[in-house]
């Protein structure tokens, strides 16, 4: 079922990436810009939304196995407790480097 989402994942990505880089061409076409606007917003919105869904998840699914560790194993609380903070330190992480690109793509002329 992984390689199926793995797949998925790649295909789209692989789609998406086909009209960024066309967008170069229509700029060359329409210097202005003008009509690019609202797409950079919607893509920065989806980032920002994309990022925090994935964030939010991935901070509960490690919390609630920390959590059910630590109740089945009270003496490893003390174990579980660095790698556990790390993990959701690196999850925050990528949240906000999601916010960091799409302002990145707002700001892009």
């Amino acid at each position: 079922m992984k390689k199926i989402w793995s797949a998925a994942i790649i295909g789209l990505t692989v789609l998406a990436s086909n009209p960024a880089l066309a967008q170069e061409a229509a700029n060359a076409s329409n210097p202005s810009g003008i009509g690019n606007a609202g797409l950079k917003f919607l893509a920065a919105g989806l980032a920002i939304g994309l990022a925090v869904l994935g964030g939010t998840a991935g901070q509960g699914k490690a919390a609630a196995a920390a959590y059910e560790g630590i109740g089945r194993n009270p003496q490893s609380a003390d174990k579980m407790f660095t790698p556990l903070l790390l993990g959701l330190a690196l999850i925050e992480f990528q949240t906000i480097m999601a916010f960091i690109i799409a302002i990145l793509l707002v700001l892009q002329k």
